[in-house]
């Protein structure tokens, strides 16, 4: 398989936040505020995203909005000619942080939101965020710019899908991601409370359909699988290392933004390499591309063009070993895995209570 070009960046800025979402994708290990990249460093990294032929940057966290040179960061992208996402809570966004991000070219903005009801949002986040959202809303269209929306679905507010939709499209939102919870991070260390039961899933499934009836093309929905339930694994990124890169806060090149999960590479960090390089000719970025590594099942499987072998990091993370078959597929010899873990689910009750929350 050729190496492409990278399509997409995703510039995690900071992993500091107020919320404290469960489900959070960033690392058990956070990065302190001094080990984050300067702002010197950050820009030398959008001019070699550039030269790498990425078009698009997605600045996230963490919560974005705690660094205070956000905006020189999305001016020197859109200088760049680079389509600026930025993707926040939506906490701290005043009427003037609004407008100075708009004024720099900021492209577009998706807020997160928890639930439909404040007091269930809140004690999902861990934080009193809702109200906030609310009106991080309403300040991101009168600045003129494009509202996207996402949730993280979990057996919490699953039942709820119907009633989030309606109010993210009360907020104004041109589109919604409805991302079924993916476990890694936080979301692993709290897979007990929110992996969901199948009955769940398929009452949202229905909702969902009913939504986009009722809806239409007045908000994109999309719905993100939740591959615990699926026969056979989400593809890996277009394939490891093929589509797009993470930098993170402390300068390390990713392959994904789960990709630290794998404590079995090394990654490369932009503080003593090009990026360039580190895309083409590093070790961690050329660990898993093409077929070669793949061991069978996977390398005899008609189905390793669709989904590459499955997740790396989920692999490595249910059985200690980023080469196996993803044990989300039915032909990996570790499907038990899953199978345990949805029984688990099915058979199980737990509450808010009982989750481990990341800053605590």
């Amino acid at each position: 398989m050729p190496v492409s070009l990278p399509y997409a960046l995703t510039a995690e800025l900071t992993h500091r936040c107020p919320l404290r979402c469960p489900y959070c994708s960033n690392p058990v290990e956070l990065q302190k505020k001094e080990n984050e990249l300067p702002t010197d460093m950050w820009l030398n990294v959008l001019e070699q995203a550039s030269e790498l032929g990425v078009a698009q940057i997605h600045f996230t966290g963490g919560e974005p909005l705690l660094r205070p040179d956000l905006e020189r960061l999305v001016r020197r992208a859109r200088e760049l000619d680079l389509y600026v996402n930025l993707i926040t809570s939506g906490v701290g966004l005043t009427d003037q942080r609004a407008s100075r991000l708009a004024e720099a070219g900021v492209d577009s903005i998706q807020l997160s939101v928890q639930a439909a009801s404040a007091e269930l949002a809140d004690s999902i986040a861990g934080f009193p965020a809702h109200e906030l959202k609310r009106q991080a809303a309403r300040r991101i269209r009168a600045a003129g710019l494009p509202l996207h929306m996402n949730v993280v679905l979990h057996r919490a507010n699953l039942h709820l899908l119907g009633e989030i939709v309606e109010l993210c499209a009360s907020w104004g939102a041109e589109r919604l991601e409805l991302a079924n919870a993916q476990y890694y991070g936080w979301a692993m260390r709290n897979i007990r409370q929110l992996l969901p039961r199948r009955e769940q899933l398929q009452e949202a499934e229905a909702a969902y359909a009913r939504a986009q009836e009722r809806f239409g093309d007045r908000i994109e929905l999309l719905w993100i699988l939740p591959d615990y339930y699926e026969e056979f694994p989400k593809p890996c990124m277009g394939g490891w290392g093929q589509l797009s890169l993470t930098v993170a806060p402390d300068g390390r090149v990713l392959p994904c933004t789960a990709a630290s999960d794998i404590q079995t590479l090394s990654f490369e960090n932009v503080k003593e390499r090009e990026l360039a390089w580190i895309w083409r000719d590093s070790p961690s970025f050329n660990a898993y591309r093409g077929y070669d590594w793949m061991p069978e099942p996977c390398r005899s499987c008609e189905r390793r063009e669709l989904d590459y072998g499955g997740c790396r990091c989920q692999a490595f993370l249910l059985t200690g070993d980023a080469r196996a078959a993803d044990p989300v597929c039915v032909r990996s010899p570790h499907r038990g895995i899953v199978a345990d873990r949805v029984h688990a689910a099915a058979h199980g009750d737990a509450g808010l209570s009982v989750y481990s929350y990341r800053g605590r």
